[in-house]
């Protein structure tokens, strides 16, 4: 996909959501898309500077669950 076909996907996207909303349900959607990029860079950003690629495996476990999977836990 190219950027500009992203972007377009992005913002046709942000127009269905928004169709049919009042101003406040737009912005709560806003908030909560907001977060969601803001904690998912937090995760990149964690992933990058404090784990190896064997570490890496499935930390989503950790951060979500509070446990680590069978998997890391053989190791």
């Amino acid at each position: 996909m190219q950027s500009c076909e992203l972007v377009t996907l992005v913002s046709s996207i942000a127009c269905c959501l928004a169709q049919g909303r009042t101003a406040e349900e737009v912005a709560l959607l806003s908030c909560i898309f907001s977060q969601l990029s803001d904690t998912l860079e937090t995760i990149a950003a964690h992933q990058a500077l404090c784990c190896g690629n064997d570490k890496n495996d499935n930390i989503n476990d950790d951060i979500f669950f509070g446990f680590q999977s069978e998997r890391r836990r053989e190791r």
